[in-house]
Parts: C-alpha cells; sequence; structure tokens
C-alpha cells in the first residue's frame, strides 16, 4: 500500500493534495495494494465493532475551498499564508498584501487570501499548518429550509446549514472567517518539510474573528457503531473479497500498478461511471467497453498523426494496450468485482459514520436542497501511516464531477 511519506511526497507544489480511494488501492498499489485495502476495512470494522484497541483514525473530510497554509516561515521568522505551491523552490509565500496581489491575481482567490492574512496571525501558529477555507464574513447567508432557519455557506460542492438560533451560528455569524485544519508540517526549510495528518487545535490561540476546528471525527454519541447484524454482514463481505482476490493473478494486478497508462485508463474509464452516477454492475460489459474506448481514441490518435514514423509508433503502442487488454479480460472483470465488494463495504463505514454531524450539509439543486452526507472521511492507519478516502463517489464524487459551484477554486 502507498505510505503516508510517498502521498505526502507527490508534489512539490502541495505536499498533502491527493488522497486515493479506498478501492482504488486495487489499481495503485498491486497485490500488495488489495492487501492493504482489506486490512483496512478489517481495521475499520473492529472499529466500529468495538473488538479491538482501534488503530484507526478517522477524520472528516470538509468540502472547503481554498487550501491555506499559514504559519512561520522557519528560514526568516515571517509569517505567511498561501496555497498549493507553498512549498515549491520558488514559492508563493504572501508576507503582505501586495505579496498577495502579485502571486495571485484572480479576484475571488486573492480576497480570501488578504482575510486570511489578517486574521490568522491572531491563533499564534506555531510551524505551519493546513487547512480548508469553509467561508468569510461575506460568503454567510441566512436561508429557511424545510421550514427551519439555517445560516449556510458554500465553499465548494456541499452546502452547509448551522440552525440559526444555535450557539454554533452566533459563533459563526461573529466570525470574519472559518477554516478546518487538518495537516501540520514541520521541518528547518521549506522545501524540505515533512507533514502529518491532524492539527493540535489546542495549541492555538482565541480569536472571535476566526472560527475553527481539527477534522477529527468524534462519536461522541455511541451512535457510529455497528450492530451485530452489520458486523456479520461486513464479514461477509470481507470473506468474498479475500476469496476473489486469492483468485486474481498477481502478476496482472502488479503490471497495471506499475504501468500509469493502464492505470489511468482504468481509473478514467471507472470515473465515467461516476460522473453518470451509475454503478458497474455488469463487470464482464465494463471490461468490454473499456477495450472498445481505448481501442477507439488510440485509433483516433493514429489517424491524427501526421508523420509516417509517428503513425506507426502510435499504432504499435495500440498494439500493445489493447493485446494487454484483451489477455487480461478475465483477470479485468474480477479486478472490477473485487472493487465493488470495497466498494460495498467502504459504503457500510461510511454510512455508519455519517450519523454523527453538527452542522447539515445540503446539495443546491433547481429545486432547492437536497439533504446530502458530508464529503467523506479519511481512515489513517495510526502504526503504518498509511492513508485512504472513504467516500461515496455515487453520491458527492457525481456532484463534484456536476453540480455548479459560487466559487471556483
Amino acid at each position: 500500500m502507498i505510505t503516508l511519506s510517498q502521498y505526502l511526497a507527490e508534489s512539490k507544489e502541495g505536499k498533502n493534495l491527493h488522497l486515493e480511494h479506498l478501492e482504488d488501492e486495487v489499481l495503485n498499489g498491486g497485490v500488495d495494494g488489495t492487501r492493504g485495502a482489506i486490512n483496512f476495512l478489517q481495521s475499520l470494522r473492529d472499529m466500529l465493532a468495538g473488538s479491538s484497541s482501534s488503530k484507526i483514525n478517522i477524520s472528516t473530510k470538509w468540502d472547503g475551498a481554498p487550501s491555506i497554509f499559514a504559519g512561520v516561515n522557519p528560514e526568516n521568522g515571517k509569517f505567511f499564508v498561501g496555497t498549493k505551491g507553498v512549498f515549491a523552490q520558488n514559492a508563493k509565500l504572501n508576507y503582505t498584501n501586495s505579496d498577495i496581489d502579485k502571486n495571485h491575481p484572480g479576484e475571488g482567490l486573492r480576497e480570501k487570501l488578504k482575510i486570511a492574512l489578517r486574521y490568522l496571525p491572531e491563533l499564534n501558529i506555531r510551524g505551519v499548518i493546513q487547512g480548508d477555507m469553509m467561508f468569510t464574513s461575506n460568503d454567510l447567508k441566512r436561508e429557511k429550509i424545510d421550514g427551519q432557519n439555517y445560516i449556510i455557506f458554500q465553499p465548494n460542492t456541499i452546502v452547509y446549514a448551522v440552525p440559526e438560533d444555535s450557539t454554533l451560528a452566533k459563533q459563526i455569524t461573529t466570525a470574519k472567517m472559518g477554516i478546518v485544519w487538518h495537516t501540520s508540517y514541520s521541518g528547518k526549510k521549506m522545501e524540505d518539510m515533512t507533514a502529518s495528518f491532524g492539527v493540535d487545535v489546542g495549541r492555538l490561540g482565541n480569536s472571535k474573528n476566526v472560527w475553527y476546528r481539527d477534522a477529527d471525527f468524534i462519536d461522541a454519541s455511541g451512535q457510529a457503531t455497528f450492530t451485530s447484524k452489520e458486523t456479520e454482514e461486513m464479514n461477509s463481505l470481507l470473506s468474498e473479497a479475500g476469496n476473489l482476490f486469492r483468485n486474481i493473478s498477481p502478476r496482472t494486478l502488479n503490471i497495471i500498478s506499475t504501468n500509469d497508462t493502464y492505470k489511468i485508463q482504468i481509473k478514467t474509464w471507472n470515473n465515467k461511471k461516476v460522473r453518470a452516477g451509475q454503478k458497474i454492475t455488469n463487470t464482464v460489459e465494463h471490461v468490454r467497453g473499456l477495450i472498445n474506448e481505448i481501442e477507439q481514441k488510440m485509433n483516433k490518435e493514429i489517424l491524427n498523426a501526421k508523420k509516417a514514423d509517428t503513425k506507426q509508433k502510435r499504432l504499435k503502442e495500440k498494439n500493445i494496450v489493447v493485446s494487454f487488454y484483451r489477455q487480461n479480460a478475465a483477470e479485468l472483470k474480477k479486478i472490477f468485482d473485487l472493487q465493488n465488494i470495497l466498494v460495498d463495504a467502504k459504503i457500510m463505514v461510511v454510512r455508519k459514520l455519517e450519523n454523527i454531524k453538527d452542522i447539515g450539509t445540503f446539495i443546491r439543486t433547481d429545486n432547492g436542497y437536497k439533504i446530502t452526507s458530508p464529503e467523506g472521511f479519511v481512515a489513517v492507519d495510526k502504526l503504518k501511516g498509511n492513508a485512504v478516502k472513504l467516500v461515496d463517489r455515487l453520491e458527492f464524487s457525481q456532484a463534484n464531477f456536476n453540480v455548479a459551484k459560487n466559487w471556483s477554486k
């Protein structure tokens, strides 16, 4: 399975920008990734069944934007704010409003960074931390949903709603900005900083101008616990996944995981279903569709080639790729079947965790507001440092692909 350090080293532009969906570890990590995904689900089952001391830390994925980095640059002792790019060689670190004007010409982002630069120093941040901005005061609206008055804000896809007469609403409406912190960074040089999931918000100062919290999930009410029937159902899914895993060619799994062409093509094909809000039910047809899609796309690239040597090169590439898919069609079917089982088990976990939330979540539609779940959760193995996303892709990811947003990153 991909380690935490590998996740965080993916981009010098920003060290914690991307996490993978649990079921995609089958494609990302081959045999080891598949085994890791099943082990993750076993640990989550144990946590929710209360049968062992938890090795997993769960945090809620908040659908905020933009991603904000803030803290003190260890190289000069100055406070800065920034977004993607703060760890690059030519880093866009903003110490003043003039820096923001120069580095970020987009009006929406520029104004939000200026608000962050003005008020985040009040928190006395040590080191560097990262979070998702949830709102500035101009983003807050009053809205009646299903007969109840709410304070709402929509940083990205999800509309967050807080009952207007609640203490939380009073805190939010008093603040100039809101942010959920999720990652800490440490090191003597910006470009060499290492990351760890989680922020100790207890070390931050208080400010009426900044509403903040960490992303840690806390089952305060005891509702996020599997019943014996649910535990039995999860055990059945995990057993089914294990049996199927043992019948998939390790060679095919590992070839896909080490070949970016195959990996990206398969993920792109799967995402077409997500965008359409469709579950992959007929895996034989799904494999056939994948092969047809790739062959047609590569045929078009061959036809568009203007030089004979380019045309010949693309033809050779097509023969290699399409031959691999055709020769491994039966294994691909089993891989998609296994991913479906992992998704079913993952959704059981997600549904249970969704029972706990203190802020309403909605999707804006042409007919008003539709209740939705939080974006999802991040599961981190506290012993190994591995981390994966737990998201209902047919609900949130499809909406994220397709729903119009009030503010663009």
